[in-house]
Order: C-alpha cells, then sequence, then structure tokens
C-alpha cells in the first residue's frame, strides 16, 4: 500500500483519488502478479493505461476521469464481466483528496453486488447453440484437435451457468474465479468437473457441460434462429 500511494503521488500529484485493487488485494497474488491501481483525475492525461515497473514491483495503471470510469464500468456491465467495478469497488483507498475515493468505491461495490442485467431470450439462445456446436465439434475431434475445442467450450459453458444465472461472468483466470465463486455460492462443484473434463480423454467434459445446458433448456440445434441488426 506504501508503495502504490508513493507511486500514485509521485506521477499524479493532482490525482483525487486512488485505488489498490485486483489480487493483491484479494489475497491471493502469486509471484507474477502486478499492483493494479486506478488513478482518478479531472482531465488529461486521463483517460490512458499505462504499464510500468516501481520499486521492484509490475505496474498496471488504470486512469480515468469520472467520465471515462463510468464509460469503462459501462462496457463491461454489457459484457457481463465486472473488471472495472471490482478494481474501485473491491479495493484499498491510497488517495482520496475530495471524498470522491471512498463515494465511487461504494458504488461500485454495490454495482458488483446487484449483479449484470438478466440475459435477454436471443442472448441465452446463441450460447445454448454455441454450446451445443463446440460439443458436437468435439465428439468428432481428438488429439490437440480436441484440446483446442475443449479449451473453448469450457468457457462458453462457464459462461452460460454463470449469466444465466444472473451471475458476473469474466475472462481466463477470472472466468475461472468466477465460476469458483458460483460453487462455492450455490455447493456445486462445475469448475472442478469442467476443467477435469477438459484434461480427459474420455465424455466427462461432455457429461459436465450437459449437466448445465440442461438447467436452461438443453442443447439447442434445430429452430435456433436469430435476426441480424445491421
Amino acid at each position: 500500500m506504501d508503495l502504490a500511494r508513493q507511486l500514485v503521488l509521485e506521477l499524479y500529484p493532482e490525482a483525487r483519488a486512488a485505488w489498490l485493487g485486483g489480487s493483491v488485494v484479494r489475497g491471493d497474488a502469486s509471484p507474477t502478479s502486478d499492483l493494479d491501481i486506478t488513478v482518478l483525475l479531472d482531465g488529461p492525461p486521463a483517460p490512458r493505461r499505462k504499464s510500468l515497473e516501481y520499486g521492484g514491483w509490475p505496474v498496471e495503471l488504470f486512469v480515468h476521469t469520472e467520465k471515462s470510469l463510468r464509460y469503462f464500468a459501462d462496457k463491461y456491465q454489457l459484457r457481463r464481466q465486472p473488471t472495472m467495478m471490482r478494481l474501485v469497488g473491491e479495493s484499498v483507498v491510497l488517495v482520496d483528496t475530495d471524498g470522491s475515493g471512498a463515494r465511487l468505491q461504494q458504488e461500485f461495490v454495490a454495482e458488483v453486488a446487484a449483479g449484470p442485467k438478466p440475459l435477454t431470450t436471443d442472448e441465452l439462445d446463441l450460447l445454448r447453440y454455441t454450446v451445443t456446436d463446440l460439443l458436437e465439434d468435439l465428439s468428432a475431434a481428438d488429439g490437440d484437435v480436441r484440446l483446442a475445442i475443449a479449451s473453448v467450450l469450457w468457457q462458453e459453458a462457464a459462461r452460460l451457468l454463470l449469466t444465466g444465472a444472473g451471475h458476473w461472468s469474466g475472462t481466463g483466470k477470472g472466468l475461472l474465479r468466477e465460476v469458483t465463486a458460483y460453487d462455492v455460492a450455490h455447493g456445486t462443484d462445475h469448475a472442478v468437473k469442467l476443467l477435469d473434463g477438459v484434461r480427459a480423454s474420455d465424455d466427462r467434459l461432455v457429461v459436465a457441460v450437459d449437466d448445465i445446458l440442461a438447467a436452461y433448456g438443453g442443447r439447442l440445434f434445430s429452430g435456433f434462429e436469430l435476426a441480424a441488426t445491421i
């Protein structure tokens, strides 16, 4: 915290607020983790993203105005990924000159707690169709091709599981964290079964994915239709 605060004061002495978020604050940092610092300014050089090393730490700086912070939070809301909201909401306040640090932190905490917007019928059908299509591809694949399909399939199935139930989604390790949190909340073990299925050469992944699909109407191919907007 002291190092992160020192960095903000050195690079952005005019900062209205700054927050330290990410794995260091969550307590699950690895030897390669960086410091995720969000800085609030009134104007230029915000908005920008900057990567650097400071005090022996890799640092990711997200420099925003209130307008740009809201803009990117809304973009993540559309994706049903809480990245920006968690960086500010689930953080340690480093700098707060005018109360905006605490205010925005509380606003984003509430937004994370409220969850994403529900899937529309078309969005749910598209996810079911996408997962069904990948299952069909998996059934005819082996070796490296199977592994490539499986690595995509578990992620699409995880997104269906999460967003279909009104939970936040994510990408990469963030997606795995969201599925694990879902399992803790619901007493399930989807994260274990999906990744076990990816590693296996039998039909364990198919069983795990079909179990997720069943809660949303099962596989969808015949009759699927989606209008384009141009």
